[in-house]
């Protein structure tokens, strides 16, 4: 059998890594050394790893960050998350079916203390956020101490593949996200003042002002000065028919086995989502070889970047507005997706159901932050600080500048005699967490004479490397100078700068010089597993996706100084030189709905909010509707929230249900939080790694 792995990427290096055997229900597989058991798991074609306790449920992949435990397996006799945990040679592993039962003793548990440490500056987080803090703290000589729970620092800029926006000085916009965050931990990988705790976790915030964290497996409790929370976001999750089958996860699982664990985890991908993070994760398939069925947003346009969306159109996915997901269908897998429009009260639109097949429904409705910290360093009085998406969610951009801000303000909370932060940089971070703007129509150009950049940005967004990078000065933003529309007007050495780094993929080069009449058009691209070349003849689109007709192919090659993006030139008419902007990949046999019905026994009558402990939205909903309004009966009573994600999911759910039955927030009596921000086994505390 052919394994589900990434063979070739447009941006990514495929090491080739030792491989071990392991098996699985007695079953000898092939993984790669040290990878993930879960990766391993999807690469042999396996998605489901058990059955629930209460109703028989698949369980599978959800997080893919240690936050649930939906991936549990039994690992060498012991039940553990399969995202969390490495394989090894010979490692057995079995399904979990129903509850996993812990094994005898064999001696008694290692007793020993706990290390108590103190340090000036606790980051939680090595994300943007975290680490641009930490270069700050670093230049200053403040003592800190960064934790991460993740092997590599950068948090999802590790998993981004493409190109940044944002401005060039502030956060290295036309960069690709995983090389900005090796460019930050690099800053402080021998820092003097920096203490780097990589694969660790802070479980709580006590009140008496102590920090408990799992480091590498080794409680230590920690005493800080200061706190900054930049431990980024969760997303959000859906209620929807058959929303708990093997198949439906989240951006960040997706991407995590994609990008990191190069594995291939569907043939047919259909997204709900029409930010940022579900049409970049759209186009991060797309890299991986993955067919993108579609995508529905329910509000009449996306919340993305209009240079975003128009990329993922024109190679080919189609891209619905008002438009929900009615059901993931299947038994315990998803085979199909139903979605249907709806109107402006968020109601479905009968008779408008369309349903398309699949494999994979992946969820990208907004994130929430990562505010518990926050919270419970302010209950126990200590000195708190916050940046990136834990304070506000916005782009990684933002969070750099936000975290180079957090980490000068906690300068001068130590050092009050530090000069301040000045007023410009508080706008400029303003304009990078900025919304985007209203689409507007291109700006036309009437020359057809030389070579010149087509610039194909209809949105004001705060991205500016274009004019940063052209050595004439010919490309100018107008108005601000990060936010504004780019314009050409000037000389042009075709030197191809602004259409390698533009984030969007939105500029093409168009040269007069040898056929005024049938000029040649350089198009960037960045699906070369998709290979595209000499003579081969392309369907060309124009910004919004419609067809301009078939021309061939006069060359393509990636250059060091593209940054991995391809660059194809294409002869056409005059007509249709400026208009071109791209090439579709995908045919409509791929995109179009299914003609057949789905049986009934194909589609699941429920909405579960726990997914932890099987709660559905109907069991919640009669609970309200019998006036209880306090979140810690209803947890007492329907076990919602009681799970190992510590209601991280099921939280947001719960809100939406009381929001829809009326409930006024005053009435609400919310969760009591309590330690801790993960499963911890017992024995953990008993061993401080201290005799």
């Amino acid at each position: 059998m052919t394994l589900n792995r990434i063979k070739t990427h447009p941006v990514l290096d495929v090491p080739e890594k030792e491989t071990v055997s392991f098996f699985w229900n007695t079953i000898k597989l092939e993984a790669k050394k040290d990878e993930m058991i879960s990766s391993a798991l999807f690469a042999n074609h396996i998605k489901i790893f058990g059955h629930h306790h209460k109703d028989g449920s698949a369980q599978g992949i959800f997080c893919a960050n240690g936050q649930c435990a939906k991936c549990t397996v039994i690992a060498g006799g012991v039940p553990v998350k399969a995202c969390m945990t490495a394989v090894r040679e010979g490692l057995r592993v079995e399904s979990v079916e129903g509850l996993p039962k812990l094994p005898d003793l064999a001696e008694p548990p290692k007793i020993s203390n706990v290390e108590h440490i103190s340090t000036d500056v606790l980051i939680i987080g090595g994300g943007p956020a975290g680490l641009s803090a930490a270069i700050q703290l670093e230049e200053h000589r403040i003592q800190a101490i960064l934790v991460d729970d993740k092997e590599e620092l950068g948090g999802k800029l590790v998993l981004q593949t493409h190109k940044f926006f944002g401005s060039v000085e502030d956060s290295h916009a036309g960069m690709r996200g995983m090389d900005i965050g090796r460019l930050l931990a690099q800053k402080i990988k021998h820092s003097a003042y920096i203490d780097v705790w990589k694969k660790s976790t802070v479980l709580y915030i006590f009140d008496d002002k102590k920090a408990g964290i799992l480091k590498d497996g080794v409680y230590k409790i920690v005493t800080p000065k200061v706190i900054l929370n930049a431990a980024g976001a969760r997303e959000k999750f859906l209620r929807f028919k058959g929303n708990s089958l093997s198949g439906v996860y989240g951006a960040g699982a997706f991407q995590t086995l994609v990008n990191r664990d190069l594995v291939k985890p569907t043939e047919k991908l259909f997204i709900v989502g029409g930010g940022n993070v579900g049409i970049i994760a759209g186009y991060h398939a797309l890299q991986a070889g993955i067919k993108v069925v579609g995508l529905c947003e329910a509000l009449p346009k996306c919340g993305g970047y209009k240079v975003h969306e128009d990329k993922l159109r024109r190679l080919g996915v189609p891209i619905y507005t008002s438009h929900s997901i009615v059901s993931a269908n299947g038994k315990e897998s998803v085979t199909s997706v139903t979605i249907a429009e709806i109107d402006k009260n968020f109601e479905m639109i009968e008779g408008t159901q369309k349903t398309f097949e699949c494999d994979t429904i992946l969820i990208a409705v907004g994130l929430e932050s990562v505010s518990e910290f926050t919270e419970e360093a302010k209950s126990a009085g200590i000195p708190i600080f916050s940046a990136g998406d834990a304070a506000e969610i916005a782009e990684a951009s933002s969070a750099m500048f936000n975290g180079k801000i957090a980490g000068l303000d906690i300068v001068r909370y130590f050092n009050p005699d530090e000069k301040e932060i000045p007023v410009s940089w508080y706008e400029k971070a303003g304009i990078l967490k900025s919304h985007p703007g209203p689409v507007q129509e291109l700006i036309a150009m009437a020359d057809e004479e030389g070579i010149f950049p087509v610039i194909h940005c209809k949105q004001e967004i705060p991205c500016n490397p274009c004019s940063t990078v052209c050595p004439e000065g010919s490309i100018k933003m107008q108005g601000d100078p990060i936010k504004g529309r780019p314009l050409f007007d000037g000389k042009c050495q075709g030197c191809m700068k602004c259409l390698s780094i533009c984030p969007g993929l939105a500029i093409t080069l168009v040269d007069y010089r040898k056929d005024k009449d049938n000029p040649v058009v350089f198009l960037p691209y960045e699906i070369s597993n998709i290979e595209v070349k000499k003579n081969d003849r392309v369907n060309l689109v124009d910004v919004d996706g419609n067809p301009l007709g078939i021309y061939p192919v006069l060359g393509a090659k990636a250059t060091k100084e593209s940054n991995r993006t391809q660059v194809v030139r294409v002869k056409v008419p005059k007509a249709i030189a400026k208009k071109a902007v791209a090439f579709t990949i995908q045919g409509r046999e791929v995109t179009e709905p299914m003609t057949r019905k789905i049986p009934d026994d194909q589609i699941r009558d429920d909405e579960v909010v726990c997914l932890c402990e099987r709660v559905t939205a109907g069991e919640i909903r009669a609970l309200v509707k019998k006036g209880i309004t306090d979140v810690n009966q209803i947890k007492a009573v329907s076990r919602m929230g009681m799970g190992p994600c510590g209601s991280k999911t099921c939280g947001n759910l719960m809100a939406q249900i009381f929001r829809a039955e009326k409930i006024r927030q005053e009435d609400i009596v919310q969760n009591v939080r309590r330690p801790l921000y993960i499963e911890v086994p017992l024995g953990k505390f008993a061993d401080g790694g201290q005799s």
